[in-house]
């Protein structure tokens, strides 16, 4: 995926790339006043109506200190410790940053008529590309891996998605390692953190040690590396870089959920008439919240609507949902008519069918469908209550 701006980097020394680097917390500001000045918007999570949300920032005061999320199946809050220090304490909230390259609501026409009573599509009145490219400012390292397999599905395939590749083009990724586990998540068994491995151009550890506030700043590309010549920073020492290994083993540590990714393949695979799609399908709503949070699914639908008048008409693209009862309509009624269907039908190509056409599971352990299901369902705990009902 290919990640070029307005403008192209200066060169740098070879060692700010490969070399771990100490910068200050006031650093931040510089941080954001360097990637503005390279043209990008620059979105962060910030804490808005008791949750977290992504927003335009122009500064680190944006970045409020002490914010904790709690995270149980079904169940989200925000708390905050005034004497707590560190900006990204939280972990994800409810908004992955899907919408930043794949929006939910992207009008693809408008049409009137005109003064003959012929049709005519208006170009512009389509949803343009943000003029300013983005940077992704707090990026946690399991939504770098799904952008990473959004990248697979909506960009590199055969049929690539015009309107994702062009929000994703230039894209500038700021990750932060997590320094404490979510009450949801499981990213370790996924692979996808809690330190990203790729796919950034920085990436941040928060470290956090009596009255020593830093970070210890990995630069993952050239353009990273042109972005921190303009922020103060020197070479971290052997100590700061282990703390920063110590905050993320800790945080791996202390992961309350886990999964076997290939061994959930293998039970999906044999229990597509499992009774046990009952028991979830009592409990299931078909809400789709699950797959409204997920930062990896991708449907989507067509709408055409028009004014009352009958003069005018559009074409807008909505994300859509396995979950609904019309997401598999074909003439004659749905495919999947019943929750259990469709409950299978997502977690299967989830965890499973999902590797056999994009080469990468569509899960990337982050949670949200745990915490954001109304019921508490938790994609962990049905994966081992069908391998206990194998056994």
């Amino acid at each position: 995926m290919s990640t070029s701006t307005n403008r192209s980097p200066s060169p740098s020394p070879p060692a700010l790339r490969g070399t771990p680097l100490r910068i200050e917390r006031a650093a931040l500001d510089a941080l954001v006043a360097a990637l503005r000045s390279r043209g990008f918007r620059v979105v962060a999570p910030v804490v808005r109506d008791g949750h977290l949300e992504h927003a335009e920032i122009t500064s680190a005061a944006a970045l409020v200190p002490g914010w904790r999320d709690v995270q149980e199946p079904g169940r989200y809050r925000l708390e905050r410790d005034p004497g707590d220090p560190a900006v990204f304490g939280h972990n994800v909230g409810p908004q992955s940053w899907k919408p930043e390259f794949f929006p939910p609501r992207l009008r693809l026409l408008r049409m009137a008529r005109d003064g003959g009573g012929e049709w005519a599509v208006d170009e512009s009145a389509a949803d343009r590309v943000p003029a300013q490219p983005v940077a992704l400012f707090g990026a946690r390292a399991c939504d770098v891996a799904a952008i990473a397999v959004q990248d697979r599905v909506l960009a590199e395939g055969a049929h690539p998605d015009a309107h994702y590749v062009a929000r994703r083009e230039g894209a500038f990724i700021v990750s932060v390692d997590c320094s404490r586990a979510g009450g949801t998540c499981f990213c370790v068994s996924a692979g996808t953190g809690p330190a990203a491995r790729e796919g950034y151009d920085l990436a941040l550890t928060e470290v956090t040690d009596g009255s020593d506030h830093f970070f210890v700043v990995r630069a993952g590309s050239d353009r990273g590396a042109d972005v921190m010549t303009d922020v103060p920073h020197r070479e971290a020492t052997g100590e700061e870089i282990a703390a920063a290994e110590r905050v993320v083993a800790h945080t791996a540590a202390s992961m309350g959920r886990s999964m076997d990714f290939a061994a959930a393949r293998t039970t999906l695979q044999q229990s597509l008439d499992s009774p046990h799609w009952d028991a979830v399908a009592q409990r299931c709503l078909s809400c789709s919240n699950c797959t409204m949070v997920c930062p990896t699914c991708f449907c989507s639908s067509v709408e055409d609507s028009s004014d009352l008048s009958g003069e005018m008409a559009e074409r807008t693209r909505v994300w859509d949902s396995c979950f609904g009862l019309d997401h598999s309509y074909i003439h004659g009624g749905s495919v999947r008519a019943t929750t259990r269907a469709r409950y299978r039908q997502w977690i299967t190509h989830k965890l499973d069918t999902w590797v056999e056409q994009f080469g990468t599971s569509g899960c990337v352990g982050c949670g949200r469908c745990i915490t954001w299901c109304p019921v508490g369902i938790d994609i962990t705990a049905e994966v081992a209550a069908l391998q206990e009902a194998k056994a």
